[in-house]
């Protein structure tokens, strides 16, 4: 299988020329593209391949989901796009306790064809105490992470490329910061046959220090008003566009459509919570 990694940058270079290089060092079939989000133009990446740099964005950044949408469909417009089997997506706070990764999640996708979203997984969580430690994959209908691997062929299922950018092409970009985002890309996974999964065969940390000690070299609020701000707008766009007047709302939601999956595919259920 052949792999994109795009990472999401914002006057962090050496953080994620760090990762760029621990990626490329260890993963052969993997081709790397850093987004810059608004960054400063001192502060670009050695290895940097777009740079949004409009005057919204040099203010506000892009954001996870706004700045995967963007690194998409700039290669989908740039005719890469179809290159790969499935993309990796990567906040530059993500740490992996070893870099090799393309190796393991080729097996993964190899031998499960139904996910379609897999992500790595933590110590920290819970979900790794969950996780079965001969299979090391669970398949859940909630799941927050920094580090996305997204097949392909899900994508297409459900990508808009009619007008592709950064609002729209596979995320909702409309929800800036982007709470409950995750649950409704894996809402449209298990609704249309796919799966989301978590897997233990890969181990990371989300460098939460980052954003603490560097948010105004970052230019973003500090962690705590960023916290507020994403649960704020979050529950704000749930209720516009869902009717929903909590996360657990949304969550139970996206359970039903987990549900099913497995009653449609009762051979898969070894791996259901």
């Amino acid at each position: 299988m052949k792999f994109c990694a795009l990472i999401l940058n914002r006057n962090l270079p050496k953080v994620t020329d760090k990762m760029y290089l621990s990626l490329k060092k260890n993963n052969k079939n993997l081709d790397i593209f850093i987004i810059e989000a608004g960054s400063d133009r001192d502060k670009l990446s050695n290895n940097v391949t777009w740079h949004a740099n409009w005057p919204q964005v040099k203010k506000n950044g892009l954001r996870y989901y706004r700045g995967m949408n963007f690194g998409l469909s700039k290669l989908f417009e740039e005719k890469k796009y179809y290159n790969y089997d499935a993309f990796i997506l990567l906040s530059n706070d993500t740490v992996f306790s070893n870099y090799k990764i393309t190796s393991k999640i080729s097996k993964i996708l190899n031998k499960h064809k139904k996910i379609g979203i897999l992500s790595p997984c933590s110590m920290d969580w819970g979900e790794f105490k969950i996780i079965d430690n001969k299979d090391k994959i669970k398949y859940f209908w909630h799941i927050h992470s920094p580090a996305y691997i997204i097949r392909r062929s899900f994508i297409d299922d459900i990508k808009n490329t009619s007008k592709p950018g950064f609002k729209n092409f596979l995320f909702d970009g409309s929800n800036f910061r982007g709470y409950g985002l995750e649950s409704e890309i894996i809402m449209k996974a298990y609704s249309n046959n796919w799966s989301a999964a978590i897997t233990s065969e890969i181990i990371f940390k989300e460098n939460e220090n980052l954003l603490i000690k560097n948010f105004d070299k970052i230019k973003t609020e500090n962690y705590d008003l960023n916290t507020r701000l994403f649960i704020k707008e979050g529950f704000q766009w749930m209720k516009r566009k869902y009717g929903f007047d909590s996360k657990w709302s949304m969550q139970m939601f996206v359970k039903c459509f987990y549900d099913s999956f497995f009653e449609n595919n009762p051979t898969l259920k070894k791996y259901k919570l």
